[in-house]
Formats: structure tokens, sequence, C-alpha cells
């Protein structure tokens, strides 16, 4: 009976077979045996897209796909199919080493089985097993080494990684670099670290998390652009929002609140900034100075649309204005683009006070106007040296400081009714018709006020009389400026 061969080539030898020469045969089947499960060959496939089938050599070492590892080399100018027979079972170490981008795959020499390729930019290593689980259409498989999570149907080493994706870098920097080989994701050590990352996946509904652990108390979580790089977040495509966990505070400070410096939200496209409390919450600045605008303009403080700017301070204290905080010189300017007034209102029966100047907190008599006290009081007081003169007086009426009137007593006696006075004030009267002497005009105190020092009324029945009545005091009361 005749000698038999493996698919890869080792002889199986007959019974009574090979007589003086078994024991070479057996040499060579060591040597065969060797050579697949720890040997190294590289496989030229230089050229144009072609095919390059691995054939088995029975008997005798040299076969390439005899080996464990292949290196493929050469310069490739198109993609590359490398086939071996269908009854071959094996797992194979095999390396790109070719130049060239293009496509290198490694099959069974027919069928529909699955197959392993190397990508056109894919210079790295692969570990596959052919399985010649079929004898039409078998499969080779990769092994997954790390990377993507694969088909569990897969054979794997290390987990669900797949070296197609990105590797696994043991060198001192730790981490995972691209298929490319470029750098994707390091982790650096600290000596004797008790505090750590800890991402924690989430159901629908919820947010993943990216959380600070470890033996202290009180972590901080620390992104750290590098140079001048800048921390950025959200999508490009929507708005970036940064908000507190639950009901609590969004603080930003500087070095943990320990060490001062600047807060600064800026937009780099003379955009505005807008503060905007939810609902009919406030924007609150709580500090000792609140600085607005750079150093090069006028900082300018708008209202949103034609709603109200309102500048309030924290409880009972001041509200102060000043141009670089009171350190030079410069005005402050309160203005309306369209015309608009500009209220200044005190609260309750508060008054305005300007530069020591206090203002009364209602409006004044018409045709009044202010006056000082000589220490920085205002008021609204009657304009003195000028006569208001009303129309004929036909009966008895009730004057006013300020004011002159035409008395008409052609038909009867006319009583005035003096106001009561104030020091300046002046009231003035003519006979209208001549008729005083006939039907006498009557002045009349205002209560206990006195004229010409007498609580009694002041009778006069001079024909075409005319006079001015002056308050001076509650001693003398009104008095004639001419007798």
């Amino acid at each position: 009976m005749a000698s038999t061969y493996t698919p890869l080539g080792v002889e199986l030898q007959a019974t009574g077979e090979n007589a003086g020469t078994w024991g070479t045969k057996t040499n060579t089947n060591l040597q065969l045996i060797e050579q697949i499960s720890g040997g190294f060959t590289a496989q030229s496939i230089a050229g144009g897209a072609q095919t390059t089938a691995l054939s088995v050599s029975d008997g005798s070492t040299g076969a390439v796909m005899a080996h464990r590892m292949i290196d493929f080399t050469g310069t490739i100018t198109g993609n590359q199919i490398v086939t071996i027979p269908l009854d071959v079972q094996n797992f194979y170490i095999l390396r790109n080493s070719t130049s060239g981008a293009y496509t290198v795959q490694f099959k069974y020499a027919s069928g529909s089985g699955s197959t392993f390729t190397f990508a056109a930019t894919n210079k790295k290593t692969a570990i596959v097993f052919a399985t010649a689980n079929d004898g039409t259409n078998p499969d080779i498989i990769e092994v997954q080494t790390g990377g993507d999570v694969v088909d569990d149907t897969s054979p794997q080493l290390g987990g669900n990684l797949d070296t197609n994706s990105f590797m696994i870098d043991f060198d001192d920097a730790h981490g995972l670099r691209d298929e490319n080989g470029n750098e994707q994701l390091f982790f650096s050590t600290t000596g004797s670290a008790v505090n750590y990352l800890n991402a924690t996946n989430a159901a629908t509904g919820n947010d993943p998390k990216l959380s600070a652990l470890g033996d202290d108390s009180n972590i901080d979580l620390a992104l750290s652009p590098k140079g001048t790089g800048e921390v950025v977040v959200g999508t490009g495509a929507a708005a970036a929002t940064i908000t507190s966990s639950g009901a609590h505070d969004l603080v930003l400070d500087t070095n943990s609140g320990t060490n001062s410096g600047n807060i600064t939200i800026t937009d780099a496209a003379n955009g505005n900034i807008t503060l905007t409390p939810n609902g009919t919450g406030d924007v609150v600045l709580a500090a000792d100075t609140t600085t607005v605008g750079d150093a090069g303009a006028a900082a300018t403080l708008n209202s949103n649309g034609a709603g109200t700017l309102t500048v309030t301070t924290g409880g009972a204290s001041d509200l102060i204005l000043s141009t670089n905080g009171g350190t030079d010189s410069g005005t402050i300017t309160i203005t309306d683009a369209a015309n608009g007034n500009i209220a200044i209102t005190p609260n309750g029966s508060g008054n305005i006070v300007l530069d020591g100047l206090t203002f009364p907190n209602a409006d004044g008599s018409a045709d009044t106007f202010l006056k000082t006290n000589g220490s920085g009081t205002l008021s609204f007081a009657a304009v003195s040296g000028g006569t208001d003169w009303q129309a004929v007086k036909t009966s008895t009426f009730t004057a006013v400081a300020g004011e002159g009137y035409f008395v008409n007593t052609t038909s009867s006696a006319i009583t005035m009714n003096l106001p009561a006075g104030t020091l300046g004030d002046e009231i003035a009267f003519i006979d209208y018709a001549g008729t005083f002497d006939s039907n006498t005009f009557t002045v009349s105190a205002n209560g206990s006020e006195k004229i010409h020092g007498s609580t009694d009324d002041l009778t006069i029945s001079t024909e075409r009389a005319a006079n001015t009545l002056v308050f001076t005091d509650s001693t003398q009361g009104w008095l004639l400026k001419n007798n």
C-alpha cells in the first residue's frame, strides 16, 4: 500500500512501506510539522492585479502555505488575491509588507466562503483561521485581537477587539493607535495613583457619564487642552448648553476659587452676550465692583428690544456707577436712541439726589419753580416779582398767591378771602369800575392769620383803589405795599 499525504504535505506511511527510508521520511515529517507550527516565509506578490495560488509540496519542506507566518512582499500595482487549496485546515499569521495602495485578499481557491482582506492602507499583521469547514465553500475567519465589537461566532483573543480598527500599544505611553498606526487614545501614569476615571453607560433617555472616582472625598474632573487650545463643547449643529445636575448652582471660578483670575465670556463674531434668567428670575452680579466694556471704547448696557433695563444691588447696598472704578475721569451718559424719556424714579417716598442736591419726589403747582434752601434741598415755589392777572371778579372769591384781581363792585359789595400765607406771597387787586366808594371791597384774613398785625378784616372804600398785599410772618401777616 502506497503512502498518503495530509493537505499540508505530511507523509502518512503505509504498513510495510518505505523500507530502509522510514527514518529519513520521518525526519522530513518532523521538519514539516516544525515548519507548520512556527515557520516563517516570505511570498512575493509583486505586480498588477493577479491571483497567486499557494500549493502543497507532499512529503517535502518549503511549501509557502505550510508555514505558520507568511509575509507578503513586493510592489503591487493592482489588487491581489492569494489562494490555498479547499482542504487546508490551519491558522496563519499574515503580514502585509507590500508597497502600493491596493488590497490583498487571502481565500480558498474556490467557493463562496468567508475570506480575509487587507485594506489598501492596512500594512499590518493579522491572524486568520482556515477552517476547511465545508468541502465546497469553506470559510477563512479572522481571529480578532483588539478593536470594535465583532460577531460572537468569530474566534477572539483578548476580548471583543478588532485590530483592523486600532491597535493596543503597550510601550512607555500606554494607549490605542488607529489602523494607520497613529495615536488615538493614550493613558499616562502617576505614581501611587488613588483617583481615576469611571465611564458609565446609560439606558434609554439617560446620559452616559464620565466620573472622577477614587480614595479622596472631593475630586475635580480636569479637562486640559494643549497650549493655548480651548475646551470645545457642542456638536456644531446646534446651541451648546452647559448645565448643572439637579437643582444646583452652576459656578464658574478660577483655580477652584483659590486664586484671582478673570472669567471671560466672549463672542468672536461681534455677537451679543445674553444673560437670560428663567421665567421671572433676575440676572444678579454679586460683586464689590462689576466692570463693563473694554479699555478702548465706551461701555454700554442695553435692554433687549423695548424691555426695561433694571440694574439693582443685592441687599441694602448702594448702586454706584463710575468710570474705571472711580480712578479716572470720564462721562457717564444715560441715553435713549429713539428719543424716549430717561426716567429716574426713587422707590416710595425716596428722593433723587444728584451731586449733593436733593430733588423733590413729587411735582409742584403750575407755573412754580425749583428753589434751594442753601443746604442742598430743592423745592417748588411760586415765581415772585410777577403777577398772574385773572378775569374780572363780580362776586366773593378766594385769592391765590401770585395772582392779581380786577374787582367790580357795581352791583354789590365783594369780599376777597386770603389764602394761608407763605413768606413773600403776593396778591394784587384793582377797583375795576371805580365803585369801591359806593359798594365796599372787603379783604378777609385766613383763620387766625392777620392783616397789618390785626385779625380784623380790611375794608376798602376808596374809589379807584389799587394795591398789593405781601405776606410777612405770623406777627404782621399780610401788609399793603402802598398806603
